[in-house]
């Protein structure tokens, strides 16, 4: 996730504290909208996952919260 905020901070032409915030409201607000998305955003952001695929075991998350 600190490259993800050093990049925000220095695109924006803001502080990394501001980055880190501005990024945690992003990812808090993609959990809360789509769940099964934001789940894998944070773990691919802290570094667990499969960082190859940011979307691996999306489907099957789906799948089981839809019963298929």
């Amino acid at each position: 996730m600190d490259e993800l905020i050093k990049s925000v901070a220095e695109k924006a032409s803001i502080s990394a504290e501001q980055a880190k915030v501005a990024v945690n409201s992003v990812v808090e607000f993609v959990k809360v909208k789509l769940p099964v998305i934001g789940d894998q955003l944070q773990g691919l952001l802290s570094g667990g996952g499969d960082g190859g695929n940011p979307l691996a075991g999306a489907a099957e998350a789906l799948k089981k919260k839809f019963g298929f």
